[in-house]
Formats: structure tokens, C-alpha cells, sequence
């Protein structure tokens, strides 16, 4: 179905109501790509029904194949089903405006004030009570979309294991999960004609290329703002995955690269996109204010942000229009198994470099306990009791 069907079925929600949505989840929505995720498909899916399930996995897995930001590509896609190019827009903007208006905000206050001292104290409660809501997040996509499958349930285990072991995101992953359940569920009638994976093969080499782009970069005498908005829109374009695999790019390129933070600001930068609510990926807004001010930061986010934005909107006509398929919905289901895989196995990797004593671990078991059985409390509320107890504690505890 295309666009201009879409918006024919009169979905039951106007684009304003989405725009409200996706600019209070920008606005508290805590605890990283993987629960934003799962909010979405709470909120969306199961209790407002303005989106389906199938519309739902449909844009989970184009944001898993496609480069760039998790949950920003899928809040664009879920904003195109029923509105087109308009609503993956404003939803996009909606979504991503409010915590770069916050990162902003730190940025001024961590340039006049000589850094954020009560920082690591913060990240220390919330850091752990993250996890839990991620964990949560992944427990309710895990039951939801795996089940009981026999064949999903393998793929789902080796997506875990492979980015436990990699501490990364693995786009190949993907594929080939969706390839195996659509050669198991709905095997072509015939095979690929002589020369059918060149598609394939032509993906793959872009990575060839991207050092002689960097190089050019790093060479070429341009101003700071120019710099920053290549860097950045290589970091939109070619890292794929969600906040867990672009920040070792980041670091890379703004403290070992470019020299433009040091280690501490870095480590900074990313605390400050951890407690804020919003895409993680948001740090780049950060980092972009520590560089060259306002206008760095509104380069860096529009650089980051642009690419992950034209790789949903271009390729989403042929998912709406193709996704109903019996070789479409099993390669979406090979994908969306891998892609839950991923989410899990990120949630030890994440929770290895948070839970790191017995506070941490007592925070995590808290936040768990609140979040199953008090489930009125927003998380919010719950991050925001964790940023005391890390004041409390971390001084106890490091001092």
C-alpha cells in the first residue's frame, strides 16, 4: 500500500496527535534506542492501535538494515505509514528537536561552568537504572515477536552471542537471518538469475571506498564546520546499528582523529546523551557545541540526522508496497528475530560497563521490581530517583 493509499484508510489518529506523541517521547523518553523502541511499540502498537503490528516490525527492520540512528529511523517510518513524506518529517524533527535542545542547553553550561563535576555521580544511578528498563524492553520484544518459533529462536540466540562477543552491531547479521527463513518459509520459485547478488556485492564494497573518504576529509584545509558536518554525516551514513555501535566511531574520529575532545569530554559527551531522554546518538549535538559553539551543534545534528532520514524514506514506498508478500513478511521475520537478537545481547554488553558493584547491582534490581509490578510510574520518575541515589552513593562509594 502506498502512500496515497495510506492516507485514504483514514487512520485513526490525526498528524498533530503524532507530532504530540513523538515530541513527548523525545521529551522523556529515557533509557536509550532499545527502550525507545519498545515504548513505541507499547505505546502505538498495543495500547493506542494507531499503528500495526506488521507496519511495526516492517519499520523496526528497514531501521535495523538501514545505517544510522535506531529508534530516530523507525520514529521517521512509523510517521510516513499513514502520512507519507510529511509525516516521517515532522515526526523525525518532533522526535529528535527536544533533546538536542536539552544536550544544547548542557553544552552551554558544561563550556561556562568548566565541566560537570556531579556528572559521574548522576550517571552512576542512572547508568544501572537504564538497564533495567532496557533489559524490560528486550524481555517484551523477545516474548512478542520470538515466541515459540523453533526457527527464529536460533537466530535470536546467535544475533545475542555474535554482538556480546563483537560489542558491536553486525548489518550481515541481518541479512542473512532474513535470507534463511525466506529460503526455509518461501523459497523462490526459481534462483537468482546469473549475476543476482551484484547488488549485494556493490553494498559491500561502499565500505571500500570510505578510508579515501575520510582521508580526503582529514586532508583537505576546511573550515571546523565543514569538518564537522563530513565527519558527522559519515557517522550517519556508514555505522549501522543504534548508539552502541556509533560512539566507538565517534571517539575515533572526535578525540583520536580530529583532536577536538579530550578523553574526559568525551566520556562527558556521552553521559550527557545517556541522562537525557531522546536517541542516544543526540551526544553528537554535544559535541558538536563543545567544537564550534551553537552552530557546531546544529551542524553535527542535521549531518547525523540527514542521512538515517533519506535512508527511510527513500526505501520505505517498496516496503509498504511489497511487505505483505510471503517472502517479504519471512525475510522481515529473519530480520526482526536478528534484530531482537542484537537489542538482548546489548543489553549485557551496556550492563557490564554499568553494573559494576553491589549499589549498581541494587539500583538495577530496584528499577526492575518498580518497572513489573508499579507499572503506573513513569520512567521518568524512576530515572530521576536513580540520579539521587547515584549522588548519595557515588561519593560513598568512590570517595
Amino acid at each position: 500500500m502506498g502512500a496515497t493509499d495510506a492516507k485514504a484508510a483514514r487512520p485513526p489518529y490525526s498528524l498533530w496527535q503524532m507530532v504530540q506523541y513523538f515530541t513527548k517521547l523525545g521529551t522523556i523518553g529515557f533509557g536509550g534506542p532499545v527502550a525507545l523502541v519498545g515504548y513505541m511499540q507499547r505505546d502505538l502498537v498495543e495500547e493506542r492501535k494507531w499503528i500495526s503490528e506488521n507496519d511495526y516490525k516492517e519499520g523496526l527492520t528497514l531501521a535495523q538494515l538501514m545505517p544510522g540512528p535506531l529508534a530516530a529511523q523507525l520514529a521517521i517510518y512509523l510517521g510516513y505509514v499513514h502520512y507519507g513524506i510529511t509525516g516521517a518529517t515532522v515526526a523525525g524533527v518532533a522526535f529528535v528537536l527536544p533533546s538536542f535542545i536539552m544536550v544544547v542547553a548542557l553544552g552551554a553550561a558544561y563550556v561556562a561552568y568548566g565541566g560537570l563535576t556531579w556528572m559521574q555521580a548522576v550517571f552512576y544511578g542512572v547508568g544501572a537504572c537504564v538497564i533495567g528498563i532496557i533489559a524490560l524492553s528486550a524481555y517484551k520484544l523477545t516474548t512478542k515477536s520470538i515466541g515459540k518459533d523453533k526457527l527464529l529462536w536460533p537466530i535470536y540466540l546467535v544475533a545475542a552471542a555474535v554482538t556480546i562477543v563483537t560489542e558491536s552491531e553486525i548489518v550481515w547479521i541481518f541479512l542473512i537471518s532474513g535470507l534463511l527463513v525466506w529460503l526455509v518459509r518461501a523459497p523462490p520459485k526459481r534462483w537468482f538469475p546469473k549475476g543476482g547478488g551484484a547488488a549485494l556485492v556493490g553494498f559491500g564494497s561502499l565500505g571500500d571506498h570510505l578510508p579515501t573518504a575520510c582521508a580526503v576529509a582529514t586532508t583537505t584545509e576546511w573550515s571546523v564546520l565543514a569538518q564537522i558536518g563530513v565527519f558527522f554525516a559519515e557517522a550517519g551514513a556508514f555505522v549501522f546499528g543504534s548508539g552502541l555501535a556509533i560512539v566507538p566511531f565517534l571517539y575515533g574520529g572526535v578525540v583520536n582523529e580530529h583532536h577536538w575532545l579530550t578523553e574526559r569530554q568525551f566520556v562527558d559527551a556521552v553521559a550527557v546523551a545517556m541522562i537525557t531522554p531522546g536517541p542516544v546518538v543526540i551526544t553528537v549535538g554535544f559535541i558538536g557545541y563543545l567544537v564550534a559553539g551553537f552552530a557546531g551543534a546544529s551542524v553535527a545534528a542535521l549531518a547525523t540526522f540527514l542521512p538515517c532520514y533519506l535512508f527511510t524514506i527513500i526505501p520505505a514506498p517498496y516496503f509498504r508496497k511489497h511487505g505483505k508478500k510471503p517472502a517479504i513478511v519471512a525475510f522481515v521475520d529473519g530480520c526482526t528475530a536478528a534484530a531482537i537478537g542484537t537489542i538482548a545481547g546489548a543489553v549485557v554488553v551496556l550492563g557490564k560497563r554499568s553494573i559494576t558493584d553491589i549499589p549498581t547491582i541494587a539500583i538495577l534490581a530496584v528499577t526492575l521490581l518498580v518497572l513489573w509490578k508499579m507499572k503506573k510510574i513513569p520512567e521518568p520518575a524512576i530515572v530521576a530517583l536513580a540520579a539521587v541515589a547515584g549522588l548519595i552513593v557515588y561519593p560513598l562509594v568512590k570517595g
